[in-house]
């Protein structure tokens, strides 16, 4: 691996913790504060919204260590768990978020996307674990790619939010119409790319998102 490359990893795995646990933050802010743009959800929709916001960076934080080819041959049981804590974390997520994106009837652009989004999520997150239990690894590994790729819309969201905000000029609610799609649409479109590229070797590396 080459020392760019290196660099690279590097801040993909800072960036991601750092989304994380940001993520986290409403445990010292509260929930108002901290997600001040989304006061309609907290209100109408809380429990849907904490088990979001708490679950989605348990599965940004456990899904990196699943692409650790030495974790995977060295320390399977681990690997095994940490993947059925990501599993878990997805579903409670992801069926949050689908509560989330069906009671944005006053956004239903960005309600769409974030549907969308939570319906992909679930759905590639559930084939891979279908397959890791049947035991086709590397198809399971393909689908995780997929599921993976989902899960980084946590982190692509923050990156594209501020652009459309600060240089747009635009409230959450305007926003949100954007990123709704922007955050995973791309993300999936690399994936796809990624593995249709390497079709025929047994991925061992996340793609860039």
């Amino acid at each position: 691996m080459s020392k760019m490359m290196k660099i690279g990893n590097i801040l993909f795995w800072i960036t991601t913790l750092a989304v994380a646990l940001v993520s986290w933050r409403f445990f010292a802010l509260g929930l108002e504060q901290a997600f001040n743009g989304m006061l309609a959800h907290i209100q109408e929709r809380q429990l849907a919204f904490v088990l979001h916001v708490f679950a989605a960076p348990v599965a940004l934080a456990t899904g990196l260590f699943q692409f650790l080819p030495n974790l995977r041959s060295r320390r399977p049981n681990i690997h095994r768990w940490c993947g059925r804590l990501y599993g878990v974390a997805v579903v409670t997520a992801g069926v949050a978020g689908l509560v989330l994106a069906l009671g944005s009837f006053d956004r239903p652009v960005a309600g769409a996307g974030f549907l969308i989004l939570a319906v992909l999520w679930l759905g590639t997150t559930a084939r891979a674990v279908q397959l890791a239990i049947k035991g086709r690894i590397r198809e399971h590994q393909r689908w995780m790619i997929r599921s993976w790729a989902l899960t980084l819309a946590a982190v692509t969201l923050r990156i594209y939010l501020p652009f459309f905000m600060g240089f747009g000029q635009m409230e959450y609610a305007e926003a949100s119409n954007y990123v709704a799609w922007a955050c995973w649409l791309p993300n999936l479109i690399v994936a796809e790319i990624y593995l249709r590229r390497f079709r025929r070797q047994e991925p061992e590396m996340i793609p860039a998102a």
